[in-house]
């Protein structure tokens, strides 16, 4: 006992509480019972009230792209906001970032990915062992930066457990033919007494990608990205748990579609738009919306990004009596990018923070087993140059969260709640303090013979960003005037999910669907436009989201399956206001998988449906279709080592196609035609 309160003793700093992430295995779009590494429960995804999608293994290794959005796009309910081949982000459900928290194994990622499209989250999807993607409710505990869903990275990169023969490793190589992608991939772990060492890398090089011809251009300018990224690990493993660190630098640069200089004169007068010369209070400019673009080969301005990034993770099984388990994480983060134009750095964004997380499973009290815990992060963040249309700031955020599960006969329910004091403070002298309050109830049903029902209900809470209460000036990148508004105040959303499942048997499904009613939703709203610059002030109203998704998959024998998967979300103003913007429109596919011997191959067809339903000064989105399939060979090397050769092909149709929830979506389509060859190995 000694040995274990010292061993919880060093590890006990002040950190969070990791969610309930309830999940389901994506295989070829179909489901499995898998264990959920997001809790500290053990759940797997049949005890689940909320449908959550968790990517990992070959379906992983085939999907993977350079982006988190772009990886993800497809899945049931998530889509992406692209910003040419170098970033992208999620967006579950209609929304994204602010609302939508991308973790590494349950720790925030702290870059400035939330500040606009055009930056990339920092992750490596190529080093991924696992994606968990939360919708809805099981998200909560994550608090407000994932009222609208997390995804939650999963990596090798602090080893948990010695490799068996002492010694395991990955090397994977990808060709693309869109991009003339070229990525080497390598990891190798080995295990020397108590101890394992971790070392892994990928070298990406990607060109522009190319398009259909219809768009103008066989290729969209600046779409390019070449990315290194390394990490190196190593941690003490005992019976009971473990204790690591791993230390991770990434080096990227990419190239920023649709970036424009035209209007960067351009500047409010109360909540009409001026441009320079082109006499706007004069009413004589004029607002088309469907002049032509010149795509600029030349100077297209790029990104060069840098980020350094510290983790210590700690799991210890039996630390105390009446304790089933500890589990520890905390994060540094040194990011910085600088924004180029004419080979001279115009802006540069820095954000140097840390995240500690703490929590604690206790084991069952009258029935009951549940996790609390407690969070800290902090964030100092400046802009400086051009575009530094925000105040240097530093922003503090504090949480309490518990969750608690309870089996009743038939049914077993959950409890969640958690509770945040954020404080944000400016180089302007101005701060900021809210104090959100989130609380969550679900019950879930086993109706016998592998059916189930679950009914959740939440109340979020999220605390504005500065980015929404200070912002000031030209952000061009998104062709925009942005004006924050100092007076927002929280943001409270009531949800209600209803989730049914099949999980056994020759016919699977699960199929969900949810209701959000949003008080004081703060969005971007649009002023006033002059051609494609926009005046945006973000602005608080209450909202609705409203939408369905799901899969059915059916096992027409043991070598072949077909599913059918789609999404659809409305999210709109309340009092007959308008629909919000860039909401995702909705999608319809089908899904076939099989494989005979170690010969695996998968085809999927989906339609995305035309976005007639537009906010003020958008534009409507054409639908289109889009045909995928990857073909698979394993190659046995031994016992103790594998290899696979993959061929992956995305828009085989090479139709043009423009992706509604991006800022950029008539200046960079979606890639066209892309054949991907690969290879990995494991041993």
């Amino acid at each position: 006992m000694k040995i274990r309160v010292s061993f919880l003793s060093a590890v006990s700093v002040s950190a969070l509480l990791a969610t309930p992430a309830l999940a389901e295995q994506v295989r070829g779009m179909g489901g499995n019972d898998v264990i959920i590494t997001a809790t500290m429960l053990d759940q797997q995804s049949s005890e689940t009230a909320t449908p959550v999608i968790t990517l990992a293994d070959e379906e992983l290794v085939h999907r993977r792209q350079a982006t988190l959005g772009e990886t993800l796009a497809g899945l049931p309910g998530v889509h992406f906001d692209n910003f040419g081949g170098g970033a992208s982000r999620p967006v579950i459900r209609g929304q994204t970032a602010p609302r939508v928290q991308a973790l590494s194994d349950g720790a925030n990622i702290q870059d400035a990915s939330a500040i606009s499209p055009d930056h990339a989250i920092t992750t490596e999807p190529l080093l991924l062992r696992g994606i968990e993607v939360l919708r809805g409710p099981a998200a909560l505990l994550y608090g407000g930066s994932a009222i609208g869903g997390a995804i939650n990275l999963l990596d090798d990169k602090v080893p948990t457990a010695i490799p068996a023969g002492g010694i395991s490793g990955v090397a994977e190589g990808r060709l693309g033919t869109a991009d003339e992608e070229r990525s080497l991939v390598g990891g190798l772990t080995a295990g020397i007494g108590p101890f394992a060492f971790r070392v892994e890398g990928v070298h990406r090089n990607s060109d522009d990608y190319r398009v259909p011809k219809a768009f103008g251009e066989n290729h969209v300018d600046g779409s390019y990205n070449d990315t290194s990224t390394f990490s190196a690990g190593g941690s003490w493993i005992g019976p009971d748990g473990y204790l690591g660190v791993a230390y991770t630098r990434q080096r990227s640069e990419y190239g920023l579609p649709g970036h424009s200089h035209e209007y960067e004169d351009c500047h409010p007068h109360g909540s009409s738009l001026h441009c320079g010369g082109h006499g706007h209070d004069d009413n004589d400019h004029d607002h088309d919306h469907d002049h032509d673009h010149d795509h600029d080969h030349e100077g297209v301005p790029f990104v060069k990004l840098r980020s350094e990034r510290f983790d210590i993770r700690s799991e210890y099984r039996d630390p105390l009596p009446g304790f089933e388990k500890v589990r520890f994480r905390m994060s540094f983060t040194d990011y910085e990018h600088d924004e180029i134009e004419h080979d001279e750095v115009a802006t540069t964004f820095r954000n140097k923070a840390h995240d500690l997380r703490f929590e604690l499973a206790h084991k069952p009290i009258a029935g009951l087993r549940g996790v609390f815990g407690v969070q800290h992060s902090r964030s100092k963040f400046s802009a400086l140059g051009t575009e530094a249309f925000l105040p240097a700031s530093e922003t503090t955020n504090t949480a309490l969260f518990l969750m608690e599960t309870l089996q009743a006969g038939p049914v077993r329910l959950e409890m969640a709640a958690r509770h945040e004091w954020q404080k944000i403070e400016t180089s302007l002298g101005r701060e900021a303090s809210h104090r959100p309050f989130s609380v969550s109830g679900a019950a879930i049903w086993d109706l016998g013979g592998d059916y189930s029902a679950a009914l959740s209900l939440a109340r979020s809470q999220r605390a504005p960003n500065v980015q929404e209460l200070y912002a000031r000036g030209v952000h061009l990148a998104t062709n925009t005037y942005e004006m924050g508004t100092a007076t927002l105040g929280k943001e409270t959303g009531k949800s209600i999910d209803l989730t049914f499942r099949k999980t056994a048997g020759a016919t699977t499904f699960t199929i969900g669907a949810y209701h959000q009613d949003f008080d004081d939703y703060i969005f971007a709203n649009t002023l006033d436009t002059f051609e494609d610059f926009r005046l945006i002030r973000y602005t608080a109203a209450d909202a609705t989201f409203t939408g369905v998704d799901g899969q059915i998959r059916h096992q027409l024998s043991p070598n072949l399956a077909v599913s059918v998967f789609g999404d659809y979300v409305r999210g709109k103003l309340k009092d007959d206001l308008g629909d919000l913007p860039r909401i995702p429109a909705g999608r319809l596919g089908v899904h076939a998988d099989g494989g005979i011997g170690p010969l695996t191959a998968e085809v999927e067809y989906y339609h995305v449906f035309e976005q007639g339903h537009i906010a003020a000064f958008e534009s409507r989105t054409p639908g289109y279709d889009m045909l995928n399939a990857t073909i698979a060979y394993k190659i046995d090397l031994g016992p103790l080592a594998d290899a696979e050769l993959f061929v992956r092909g995305t828009n085989l149709t090479n139709e043009l196609a423009f992706n509604h929830a991006s800022f950029i979506k008539n200046a960079s389509p979606l890639r066209g035609r892309n054949v991907t060859f690969g290879l990995r190995t494991t041993f």
